[in-house]
């Protein structure tokens, strides 16, 4: 396994580095968007994760977390100081899979990477099966992909996770804690509830036809949320 670190403090970049070796993965270190994107560019296809600090001297995490996802749906994680809602989301909404807040305790990261690593081998090994359709959504859950009117929609492995619990319990009733049951594994995983807020509207966006009145992906008042029936 292959981890890009991308931090500017020196100190915390050797600190990871040792830390990952140490664990049995390999590391390529950047301390700056500029140098991490020419390895974006030319190594993305032999990296299985990204670490990306928010505050770099010549950008943000964000744009290289954009860079990732245009390319390739590979994991990102961010490191952050800023510990508010506001850079949370917008993490989220850049398609991260997920965040930690320096300082922070190696075991932890190390225990976010290997949840976010088995949700994506999850996510490529899902069982040879069948199609599914809700309303113009299509899910194949052979190929993971998800088409609505015929067109492909691009999901993270998280949010292909969420519409697939869905997608298994037509017209029932989920409620927010039973979704993040399912989402997240019991082990390891530091849940957020305001995680399964940014999903539920990034799963809106990309698939309603108006996300303000969703018609696929239905709130239910005081109790959760329904798919279909």
């Amino acid at each position: 396994m292959i981890i890009l670190i991308v931090e500017d403090d020196k100190t915390i970049a050797s600190g990871l580095e040792y830390s990952l070796q140490d664990a049995d993965y390999q590391t390529i270190i950047c301390h700056d968007v500029e140098s991490a994107s020419d390895v974006i560019a030319t190594q993305l296809d032999h990296i299985d994760l990204c670490l990306f600090d928010l505050s770099l001297p010549d950008g943000t995490g964000y744009e290289l977390c954009e860079a990732v996802k245009k390319q390739q749906d590979k994991p990102v994680i961010f490191l952050t100081a800023l510990d508010n809602e506001v850079n949370v989301v917008m993490g989220l909404d850049m398609g991260a899979d997920d965040y930690i807040t320096k300082p922070f305790r190696i075991r932890e990261l190390l225990s976010r990477i290997k949840s976010v690593l088995r949700r994506y081998n999850k996510q490529a090994n899902t069982p040879p099966a069948t199609t599914i359709n809700i309303e113009n959504i299509s899910i194949n859950t052979q190929e993971g992909k998800v088409y609505k009117q015929g067109q492909e929609v691009l999901l993270t492995a998280l949010e292909y996770r969420l519409l697939l619990i869905f997608a298994n319990h037509i017209g029932q009733v989920l409620t927010r804690n039973q979704l993040l049951e399912r989402i997240w594994d019991v082990a390891g995983d530091f849940v957020n509830d305001n995680t399964l807020t940014v999903y539920i509207k990034r799963l809106r966006e990309k698939l309603e036809d108006n996300p303000q009145s969703p018609t696929i992906i239905k709130t239910v008042r005081g109790l959760g949320y329904k798919v279909g029936g």
